[in-house]
């Protein structure tokens, strides 16, 4: 009955990567079968994390975030956790030696809690790699199945990736983070408000991050390289749209790419896959 546990555990892991994000859902069943449980497991696992210093205002997040993390331990140290989210999650943990970037990525999250405004490129650049690069680290380490040497060869384009991911987010949730979570992420966000010189900026970083991110998708092998390029497509029609817009549309709504565009996406994505020009 213990495997029945397990599956109902990552089944939940899916649910939750299913009602959070159609984009990610989409790139996911991609996937081939065997790495898609443990890609909604750390899916599952950080947006859980997410939530409590994003979204849960009304409660005590600190330690809300405090019970979370001691019972991902738990879970660590007992390989097994009554909460599904937790049980599926140390079990990837340990087939692919995820700990390290559990705690990375654990720091940044209490970063949410107490910092809002990064105005060091220093501060900047660890919070994205805690928050965003280590997550394309972990999803990484299952793509190549924990083979070390590939692994090396393509984590620097996996870190550019995640930070790709994340900077665009910031630019499209700008007014969100601004009014709405007193946070301000780009150090060159100077008064906290958006002008054409500082989107320029911010906008040539993320397409810099891009370019190099796209010659380790290419890399990664034929079970996640069409997931990988549909994500990488997808926020990549997230920033032609977000560069079109003006400052004040920026700084007013959230953009978004419509489902109808999604699936144009889609379907581009998998023609080029199966002509093999990626």
């Amino acid at each position: 009955m213990k495997k029945l546990f397990d599956s109902s555990s990552y089944d939940c892991s899916k649910l939750i990567t299913n009602t959070y994000s159609t984009s990610f859902s989409l790139g996911i069943k991609l996937f081939g079968r065997s790495i898609r449980p443990a890609i909604y497991a750390i899916y599952g696992f950080v947006r859980y994390a997410d939530e409590i210093v994003d979204t849960f205002h009304d409660y005590d997040q600190e330690k809300l975030l405090d019970e979370f993390e001691e019972e991902y331990q738990k879970a660590i140290d007992r390989k097994i956790s009554l909460n599904p989210i937790l049980n599926s999650f140390q079990e990837v943990v340990h087939n692919y030696e995820l700990y390290e970037y559990v705690e990375d990525f654990m720091r940044s999250m209490r970063y949410d809690l107490s910092v809002d405004d990064y105005t060091s490129e220093e501060a900047y650049k660890d919070y994205i790699y805690g928050s965003a690069d280590v997550v394309g680290l972990m999803c990484l380490r299952v793509f190549v199945n924990n083979d070390n040497q590939r692994f090396e060869e393509l984590k620097g384009f996996a870190k550019h990736l995640g930070s790709a991911f994340q900077k665009v987010n910031f630019l499209r949730d700008l007014n969100a983070d601004l009014e709405g979570l007193g946070r301000s992420y780009f150090p060159n966000l100077t008064g906290r408000d958006l002008n054409d010189i500082t989107k320029q900026e911010i906008i040539a970083d993320i397409e810099a991050d891009f370019a190099e991110a796209y010659k380790g998708v290419v890399k990664l092998p034929l079970e996640s390289r069409l997931g990988v390029y549909l994500a990488y497509r997808y926020y990549q029609g997230l920033l032609r749209k977000l560069k079109r817009l003006d400052c004040t549309r920026i700084m007013t709504q959230r953009t978004r790419i419509s489902d109808p565009i999604k699936l144009y996406i889609m379907f581009k994505a998998i023609a080029r896959y199966k002509l093999n020009l990626i």
